[in-house]
């Protein structure tokens, strides 16, 4: 209990400037409904708690479940052996993320089904099984991140030329949507386990990130192919951020929850099977330790059912509501005022952000801060939020436009940085478009993309987590970049 008060302190100084940042909007610009008020007030109370919770979990469970898997997936020696099994977890893992199921059901809804919801899950799904399985063999064969990173992104934009304008926004929102709540606990721990096997300390340390990135360009290549062979036509539809608008205050709470549940438990099981029947072979984990890691996945299961109850359920109406006012004014300022500080700070309620912040400060023993990562984290989800607001206000702006330019900025910046940070950089990409992006922030583009003439709210609001996923990667190496002059100056090698 003592644990779960001191969470629920630390997440909410985390989520209290998003409701400062509420309330605030309700008393100058923004007229709330008492409906609305209720709703978003439980939300923070179940994302508060729930992410608590779930953190909780992941510490005691879900991390030392990754990482025994890694370490056997490792130790097997077979390269063979190493890739399918990789593929066939991470698959496991990726297609019942959630977060996933939200975008697929947007893709489905906004293409008129053109683009099938199960095709879309089951083709990021592989996309990123097959990366995962690369990334795995990137840590045993000790192959350089940067070298990798410019190759898979090469072949990227190389793809992209021939795919169809809707699939590129689907393909990399598909990446930030895959590396979820759930998925970077467990692939974050799979990597650590892998890095953990070898005998070199700064090797370990340098391999310990950057799975998730790697895994991450598995689905923009994957969806880009689709969308080579389906060439789709113009696609209309419902908007992503559609908003929940039932009669009765409580019914949007009763409603997602049975939902998030199954897809929860869905996403935790085949994790969980695996560990239990590969944990009863050899005496790696003994049966306290099962016990406590099994406890461990009821608490982040309970939390993550909790957490996405209430940003769904509680936050979307009140993200939609402040976008369209933010954006209705004579001026634009208010709406990229609002849309920088709102990506500054939602970024920090995010449950993976939390998850990869703590793994940093812990692999490299404090040498790198939360507080710092926390501190780039959040400048690069702000440049990010503003300039897709940005991209809503300008019609001739396109998405590639910052896309291209910032993954070139991203890949050169790998030549200079410390290796270690590259591996983060492109990690950091991944959590930052979690739940409470692909819902908050996407329902405040999407309300600003509804008011403001000539610009569509179902272009704009695709695209949106891709930027979220490509300015952190950006961000995260320049902090590298100081790091590396920090050092130089006190004559420390730690993160050269």
């Amino acid at each position: 209990m003592n644990i779960l008060i001191e969470k629920i302190k630390e997440i909410l100084l985390s989520v209290l400037p998003i409701l400062l940042i509420v309330v605030v909007s309700g008393f100058t610009f923004v007229s709330f409904s008492g409906a609305e008020v209720i709703r978003f007030s439980l939300g923070s109370v179940l994302v508060i708690t729930g992410l608590a919770l779930f953190l909780i979990g992941v510490e005691i469970g879900i991390t030392p479940i990754g990482r025994f898997l890694g370490t056997k997936l490792t130790r097997s020696g077979k390269l063979w052996k190493l890739a399918v099994f990789s593929v066939l977890l991470s698959f496991l893992v990726s297609i019942a993320e959630p977060d996933l199921h939200i975008l697929a059901g947007q893709a489905e809804s906004i293409s008129g089904g053109m683009i099938n919801r199960y095709l879309l899950v089951i083709v990021v799904s592989s996309g990123i099984g097959l990366l995962f399985s690369i990334g795995m063999i990137r840590i045993v064969k000790n192959i350089p991140i940067a070298f990798l990173m410019i190759i898979l992104y090469t072949i990227v934009f190389g793809v992209a030329v021939f795919s169809s304008p809707e699939f590129l926004s689907i393909a990399f929102d598909a990446s930030g949507a895959t590396t979820g709540a759930l998925a970077v606990p467990v692939i974050l721990a799979l990597s650590l386990g892998a890095s953990a096997l070898k005998k070199d300390r700064k090797a370990s340390e340098k391999d310990s990130f950057g799975l998730v990135g790697i895994s991450s360009v598995g689905p923009i290549l994957a969806v880009l192919i689709i969308g080579i062979i389906l060439r789709p036509v113009q696609a209309a539809g419902d908007s992503p951020a559609a908003t929940l608008s039932e009669k009765s205050i409580l019914s949007p709470f009763f409603s997602t929850i049975s939902t998030v549940a199954v897809e929860t438990f869905v996403s935790l099981f085949p994790i969980t099977l695996i560990f239990v029947v590969l944990s009863r072979f050899g005496k790696d984990i003994t049966p306290r330790i099962r016990r406590r890691a099994l406890k461990g996945v009821l608490y982040s299961y309970i939390g993550l059912t909790l957490f996405l109850t209430g940003v769904h359920a509680g936050f979307m109406d009140v993200g939609k509501k402040i976008g369209q006012a933010s954006a209705s004014s004579n001026t634009l300022l208010p709406l990229y005022f609002t849309a920088f500080i709102l990506g500054f700070v939602t970024v920090l309620a995010e449950p993976a952000v939390h998850v990869l912040t703590s793994d940093i400060e812990q692999v490299t023993g404090g040498f790198v801060r939360k507080k710092a990562v926390f501190a780039a984290l959040s400048i690069g989800v702000a440049l990010a939020v503003f300039f897709s607001a940005v991209r809503i206000t300008v019609p001739s702006v396109r998405l590639w436009h910052f896309l291209l330019p910032g993954f070139i900025i991203s890949l050169a910046l790998t030549l200079f940085v410390p290796k270690m940070f590259v591996g983060m950089a492109f990690d950091a990409g991944g959590v930052a478009s979690g739940p409470m992006t692909a819902t908050f922030i996407l329902a405040f583009t999407s309300g600003a993309a509804e008011a403001i003439e000539g610009a569509n709210p179902l272009a704009d609001g695709f695209g949106m987590i891709a930027m979220v996923a490509m300015m952190p990667i950006i961000t995260i190496q320049i902090l590298g970049a100081l790091f590396k002059i920090k050092t130089r100056k006190g004559g420390i090698q730690n993160v050269s």
